[in-house]
């Protein structure tokens, strides 16, 4: 039986860090020369070997390249010192829907990631290539038997409000994940961990339950909260009014306008280039788009409509980082839903979609086709061999026809029981990206006797309700696996998951998912996310339709962005190191 640490030194599924190999450098930056609710979820994952540095992205081609694949390999890497640039100005980026809290546990989308990261840092870090980056931490270590991590603080490291941050402020914010009174929507991350110990003002000490593969890459990384304000205020006050260690603080918030922060001088790294950095919200992709070609947004931090996209992606006066992304655009449904309880409904479902041709039709095929609940691009993980559905609206028909969904009533709609198949999905208000996507799969639903109204709602009302299981349905991207490159799934598709969307209940996927979590063999781990990923093509949880192209426009007025990336959200994390040049 190999060692732990052993097992870190050759295995990408649980190491000390992430490195991304680009295995077709031909994608990277697109834009120097030529050329994406919810990552909301916070993107994808990617990686080099360790004994070497990664090889860098070639050099733009006027045309599109499909993003590379993404692996992992262990390393750790260095933060790369920022480049000599020039202070002053405010960099405004736009995104599609309300910012409705600035807490880290509610960092989900996208739209909200892009300000938090902004004030809040991590013990460690992802950048926007998947490397963990020591940021508050100066060192880590692991045990032989991965029960235990060690982590050494920075010394001297200001809060906005000038205190001082130190261990106890990494133990709260642990504990406070760990405490099912807090009801955290990232508390499934901390599970595995029995106790937090800090013995001096710049240690940690996190004792393990059992061995967490995915430990560093999805709990190790989250952004600590101040013991001696979010002690007092709670989540809730905590989520308007945030004190962190970031390079910028907060200066103004309107959820469903704008939010401004503005450059901390005492920070830790060094003050930002920028002055302020605001974030718009413009629910329409076209004046997003309008707004990038007059100048008056920098960067669209979420990616406008297919044809927008691919325009400014051949356009050399601007930066287009085009990435693959492990969130899964995705119909979650209520599984607890009189109607789409029924698995023979889903499944009719998907063969009545020809998700290709949304793909190509709607999206100008800058998609991938879902197979399950993992990327193609996460090729370590990835598990072709699954329960396939091609479309095949007459195999929908014989499905629902064997389940007793018929029409008894001549109006195109079959019932069952005296009940219409009928459920109403609820779509971002303002969603000129996926709307015509619901729109369209609407009519393929009505061509087999299926019947979907269309309503709209802000995405934190569709979020709260479908985790309270109170909509029947929605239309949005998000990860199911994947997050730092890792297959883990347990925030949603455990059984107790408050990410659980779906409200999918089945004893062996939390089985395996427990499994997964602790195996640290990569072999074995990846027979288990096998018979994960074809458990979700079984059971469909949810109507599982592709995986974007993300892409990440900036004007050429925006200075000291990296060369390449693998993952667009994680760009703006580095906010801090960019200048704007006019």
């Amino acid at each position: 039986m190999p060692r732990f640490d052993e097992l870190l030194e050759r295995t990408p599924a649980v190491g000390l860090t992430r490195r991304v190999l680009l295995k077709r450098a031909t994608a990277g930056v697109a834009g120097l020369a030529a050329f994406g609710l919810l990552a909301a979820c916070r993107g994808a994952q990617e990686q080099a070997t360790p004994e070497t540095p990664a090889a860098p992205a070639a050099a733009a081609s006027p045309t599109p390249t499909r993003p590379p694949a993404i692996v992992t390999t262990p390393a750790v890497v260095t933060p790369t010192p920022a480049p000599e640039g020039k202070y002053g100005g405010e960099m405004i980026v736009t995104g599609h829907h309300e910012i409705a809290s600035l807490h880290p546990d509610d960092a989900g989308p996208t739209v909200h990631w892009v300000i938090v990261t902004q004030i809040h840092n991590g013990m460690i870090e992802l950048d926007e290539n998947y490397q963990l980056e020591l940021v508050l931490a100066e060192s880590y270590d692991v045990a032989e038997d991965g029960l235990t991590y060690t982590f050494k603080l920075r010394d001297g490291v200001k809060f906005h409000d000038g205190e001082i941050f130190d261990s106890n402020d990494v133990k709260y914010t642990f504990e406070w994940y760990m405490n099912p009174d807090s009801a955290a929507v990232n508390a499934a991350l901390f599970r595995n961990i029995d106790r937090v110990e800090a013995p001096d003002e710049r240690t940690v000490t996190i004792h393990m339950k059992q061995p967490d593969a995915p430990f560093l890459v999805r709990a190790a990384t989250t952004f600590i909260l101040p013991e001696h304000h979010h002690g007092k205020v709670g989540k809730e006050g905590y989520a308007s009014n945030p004190i962190g260690t970031g390079a910028f603080k907060l200066k103004e918030w309107r959820a469903a306008e704008f939010t401004t922060v503005e450059a901390f001088d005492e920070h830790f790294r060094g003050r930002p280039y920028l002055d302020l950095f605001t974030e718009k919200i413009v629910p329409e992709a076209s004046v997003r788009a309008i707004m990038l070609e007059t100048g008056e947004a920098d960067s669209a931090v979420w990616p406008l409509v297919a044809e927008d996209n691919l325009r400014f992606a051949e356009d050399p006066n601007y930066t287009v980082f085009r990435t693959s992304s492990v969130a899964v655009n995705h119909f979650p449904l209520n599984n607890e839903h009189p109607i789409l309880s029924d698995k023979a409904v889903r499944q009719a479902m998907m063969h009545a979609i020809d998700r290709q041709k949304v793909i190509d039709d709607i999206f100008r095929g800058t998609a991938v086709l879902a197979t399950a609940n993992l990327s193609p691009a996460l090729e370590q993980w990835y598990e072709p061999n699954v329960k396939q559905y091609p479309y095949d609206p007459e195999r929908a028909k014989q499905i629902l026809e064997e389940a007793g969904w018929v029409d008894t009533d001549g109006d195109g709609i079959r019932e069952k029981d005296g009940v219409k198949l009928s459920f109403t999905c609820t779509t971002i208000t303002g969603d000129q990206a996926r709307r015509p996507e619901a729109e369209v799969v609407q009519q393929y639903f009505k061509a087999v006797g299926i019947d979907m109204q269309l309503a709209e709602a802000p995405t934190a009302t569709i979020l709260e309700k479908m985790r309270s299981g109170e909509m029947d349905a929605s239309l949005f991207n998000w990860t199911y696996g994947g997050g730092g490159g890792d297959p883990d799934a347990s925030a949603t598709l455990r059984s107790n998951a408050v990410n659980n969307f779906s409200h999918y209940k089945n004893p062996r996927m939390d089985e395996l998912l427990d499994n997964g979590i602790k195996e640290v063999d990569p072999q074995k781990r990846k027979e288990i996310y096998s018979e994960i990923q074809k458990l979700v093509a079984e059971d469909v949880p949810f109507l599982y339709m592709m995986f974007w192209d993300w892409f990440n426009i900036f004007t050429k007025r925006i200075k000291g962005l990296p060369e390449s990336a693998l993952t667009g959200s994680q760009l703006y994390r580095k906010a801090y190191q960019w200048w704007i040049e006019e």
